[in-house]
């Protein structure tokens, strides 16, 4: 049998189910070929399966209550951050399906629950922090720690565990809680509902004298009081989103050296109004002087680097600024097109 002949009739090819039959090489071509067609349609992993039945009933509730141990095989964490993550069509799986490292959820404090989205009209009760968020991240690490005990309290436990991603446990995933309610409302209700993971030792902390890193680190920003933060001086889980426009330069407050890691994570900005725009698709020199300078700020006070607000369109200027601030030192991409995310880095 003529077996170049049938490769080259599979990669000839140009519709699915459109064949030609040139005698018996011409059926075992397509054969082959649909074999290969539906393979590739059948998830590679548990992230894939949980976005490919999600929507069917009762898939969300079963998917988050029985993730199997092999949940993010093959998946490759990426430092990029997803924006607005509550307005994705699955809520966190989108993000974690391409490997971000973090992803951020806008906060609402209604009643004594706290309601996910971006603006005050798309709340919804069934959309809670609770539900979309750590709910089942509690669920995923459960099963990425098998041999652990997680229903019992690991607090005081300082034996590390795996992360999110199977190809580098050690990840911690960053959970960026946008506040946009008065922090003095929101704050104790999110401490509250970060009890669970809490006690079983999954968040980062600072325990008085150092930072101990744990699967997932949570990160307050919106309308987060930093002072609220910092007034337990002995323990804290929930770490700041600090100014990074005034960690750097002769208009840098005398107070920015209270942002430190061990009460800060990110230090963020907004490109447009710190950076400003683009001419004729580049970064001026002052533009670069401005990005160093402020990525340098934060990395001396051990902090991660986060613009927001960077040009989205069009792809080809998209992609040149994250070139430029990947290469000047931003520890994350801040982004909205996921995928253009993952085929960059």
């Amino acid at each position: 049998m003529a077996w170049k002949s049938i490769v080259d009739q599979i990669f000839n090819l140009e519709k699915p189910f459109l064949f030609w039959f040139e005698g018996l090489d011409g059926l075992v071509a397509t054969l082959i070929y649909l074999v290969v067609h539906f393979r590739g349609l059948i998830p590679k992993n548990d992230i894939q399966r949980i976005l490919a039945t999600w929507g069917t009933p009762g898939s969300p509730s079963e998917a988050q209550a029985q993730v199997p141990a092999s949940f993010s095989r093959e998946i490759v964490p990426i430092a990029c951050h997803s924006h607005n993550d509550e307005e994705r069509h699955v809520p966190l799986y989108d993000a974690l399906n391409v490997g971000c490292t973090s992803v951020e959820a806008d906060v609402w404090l209604q009643g004594d629950d706290l309601l996910v989205g971006h603006s005050k009209d798309s709340l919804k009760p069934s959309r809670t922090l609770q539900s979309l968020y750590l709910d089942p991240l509690l669920s995923i690490l459960a099963h990425q720690n098998p041999a652990l005990n997680l229903t019992a309290s690991r607090a005081n436990d300082s034996a590390p565990l795996s992360g999110i991603y199977t190809f580098s446990p050690s990840t911690s995933l960053t959970l960026l809680v946008d506040l946009k309610t008065s922090s003095a409302d929101t704050l104790p209700v999110l401490t509250q509902q970060l009890s669970a993971l809490r006690s079983r030792g999954l968040l980062t902390r600072f325990d008085g004298s150092r930072v101990l890193e744990g699967p997932v680190t949570i990160v307050g920003t919106g309308n987060t009081d930093f002072r609220a933060l910092v007034s337990n001086t002995t323990y804290r889980d929930i770490f700041f989103d600090a100014p990074l426009d005034q960690l750097w330069g002769e208009d840098a407050p005398g107070n920015a050296t209270l942002y430190t890691a061990n009460n800060s994570y990110y230090a963020s900005v907004s490109f447009a109004a710190s950076i400003g725009g683009t001419w004729l698709g580049g970064l001026a020199p002052r533009q670069l002087y401005k990005i160093r300078g402020q990525i340098k700020g934060a990395h001396e006070r051990g902090l991660k680097v986060r613009y927001w607000d960077t040009p989205g369109w069009p792809k080809g200027l998209r992609n040149h600024i994250w070139d430029v601030l990947w290469r000047e030192g931003a520890d994350v991409l801040n982004v909205d097109d996921l995928v253009g995310a993952r085929d960059f880095l």
